[in-house]
């Protein structure tokens, strides 16, 4: 009797301990799936440190919204935007490399009008081959080819202002790479619409162009002054160049334009001011024909 009492007891302690272990395991695993990660993500201060450099590493990054590497020209401010009062800006630091002249060469056309169109830049006369330098200390957001600046570096300054060497016959940086004031940027050459070999040079605040004479002596090839001041009167030229637009068009009227190599409908209608479509309804012909060495187009 004694046995029997004995071996019930075991088997009572083994089946309630078993239980108990099976219950615990029950319990942990409901917990496990009711238990959800409540730890916040949380980016490293080296991981923060990277982005923000990535930001502040752009070059007048409180004044531009981005940094555009595909368009040339940058979104243009609204001029009216601007107060009567000027802002100066430093044209370099003391830790800057101060100015370089781009290339030493006579300016050939100046900034303004011309016959047809207004010109944004100063042409400087150079050869093929010759090394065109960055004027001043800034980073290369633009190196690439152009259908009218040709092979074109631009560069943006700490001060907003963005330099543009056009018609290159070879670019030798790269879009983002850090330059120097006369660090040697590309060759001189002939490309895009150009008549001859010369260096295209503009100055732009903002996506609109300055007279580089405002800022740059080309005669003495140093800075006027080593601060520029920016207000409405700077951009005033902006009426002329509307209405020298407007005088192109208004001449073009009655007039031929005679066919040349390379020339298509689209290509002439842009030269003056008018539509593929205006074009293609008064000569009578089709916008995707092919247009003959010679041939007259009606204005």
């Amino acid at each position: 009797m004694k046995k029997i009492i004995l071996t019930i007891f075991i088997f009572s302690f083994l089946y309630n301990a078993f239980a108990g272990i099976k219950g615990e395991e029950m319990l942990s695993s409901k917990a496990k799936k009711t238990v959800t990660d409540t730890i916040p993500f949380v980016i490293d201060e080296d991981e923060m440190a990277d982005y923000n450099d990535s930001i502040i590493s752009f070059p007048s990054s409180d004044l531009y919204c981005g940094w555009d590497t595909i368009n040339t020209h940058s979104i243009k401010f609204d001029i009216e935007s601007l107060k009567e009062d000027t802002k100066e800006i430093a044209l370099y630091d003391k830790n800057s490399c101060g100015y370089v002249h781009p290339f030493s060469g006579n300016v050939t056309s100046g900034f303004g009008p011309r016959k047809r169109r207004f010109h944004y830049g100063a042409d400087i006369d150079l050869e093929t081959g010759d090394a065109v330098g960055s004027a001043f200390d800034g980073k290369v957001r633009i190196a690439r080819k152009s259908k009218s600046y040709g092979s074109v570096v631009v560069i943006r300054h700490s001060n907003g202002l963005e330099t543009y060497y056009a018609h290159l016959s070879k670019i030798n940086v790269e879009v983002g790479q850090e330059v120097f004031a006369g660090e040697i940027i590309g060759l001189g050459g002939n490309t895009g619409h150009s008549r001859g070999s010369h260096l295209h040079f503009e100055v732009r605040y903002l996506g609109h162009p300055i007279n580089p004479t405002e800022i740059i002596s080309f005669t003495d090839q140093r800075l006027v002054a080593d601060t520029f001041c920016i207000s409405k009167k700077t951009f005033n030229y902006v009426c002329e160049a509307k209405k020298a637009a407007g005088k192109t068009y208004a001449n073009s009227k009655n007039k031929i334009h005679i066919v040349k190599k390379g020339d298509t409908l689209y290509a002439i209608a842009r030269k003056y001011k008018t539509t593929p479509k205006e074009l293609s309804k008064k000569n009578r012909i089709k916008s995707t024909q092919v247009l003959r060495l010679g041939q007259k187009i009606k204005l």
